[in-house]
């Protein structure tokens, strides 16, 4: 197994664009051409809907939304609908199964552990909750009406084909939180949203968090981290987004 994870820092790249670069990646890590690749980008608003989403979960209808200016796109990772906005740090892993015996459970519980981590190392407390997805501030299980409770900050969605990983993890750091109010988020009724900053988490910016998370992803996983450019890992023909600015 190697030890190098490459980290490919992305700027903002539009969801499209941005899932078109995970599946090429996803072949050249398939056939042993690159090792492991972890993606930290930022998206322009979008609405994502997994493979299990309602239409209920997005109550305005698409119009409304793509009248707002945010983007309604169908995915192919698990999960329900969610939110992609400036201020999100967004992390894609491509990342072989193989040395987790193809357990996508555990890879998730990774992910988690990744996420939790991260956090507590900006000042926000985090938890899993039974039964719901993601990421959670400490708090009870959120219930319509408790006082309180634990609030969402960060989402997981993944896809899995020939054992290599697409998508993966999301967390507020200063996003705008209201387009989360105009749809059912991951399909929980009554789910209240929160940011690293709203938290009062330390240097809440994408950029300094994206570096811890980065670091978190090497000893969670057991890799020693390398930034690598576009060209590195074969997308030089990258969207002209690719490591720009927000």
């Amino acid at each position: 197994m190697s030890t190098s994870l490459l980290l490919l820092r992305c700027g903002t790249v539009p969801y499209r664009e941005a899932w078109e670069m995970q599946l090429r990646l996803a072949e050249r890590r398939g056939a042993g051409e690159i090792d492991d690749v972890l993606m930290l980008l930022e998206h322009p608003p979008v609405y994502s809907r997994g493979r299990r989403t309602k239409p209920e979960e997005l109550p305005m209808g698409t119009a409304w939304y793509e009248a707002q200016g945010i983007e309604v796109l169908d995915t192919d990772r698990g999960g329900l609908v969610t939110y992609h906005g400036p201020g999100q740090l967004v992390a894609y892993p491509i990342f072989d199964l193989a040395p987790l015996g193809g357990d996508v459970h555990e890879y998730v519980r990774q992910l988690e552990r990744v996420m939790i981590g991260s956090l507590a190392e900006h000042g926000v407390g985090a938890q899993t909750i039974a039964g719901l997805t993601g990421v959670w501030t400490e708090g009870p299980a959120p219930v319509p009406g408790l006082a309180g409770a634990a609030k969402k900050i960060g989402s997981i969605g993944v896809h899995v084909s020939k054992g290599i990983t697409t998508h993966g993890l999301a967390v507020n750091v200063e996003n705008d939180l209201q387009p989360f109010e105009w749809v059912v988020p991951c399909g929980i009724e009554g789910v209240s949203m929160t940011s690293i900053a709203r938290e009062g988490g330390s240097e809440a910016n994408v950029e300094a968090y994206g570096g811890t998370v980065a670091r978190h992803f090497g000893e969670v996983f057991g890799r020693e981290t390398r930034t690598v450019s576009a060209a590195d890992v074969g997308l030089d023909a990258a969207p002209a987004t690719l490591g720009g600015e927000r």
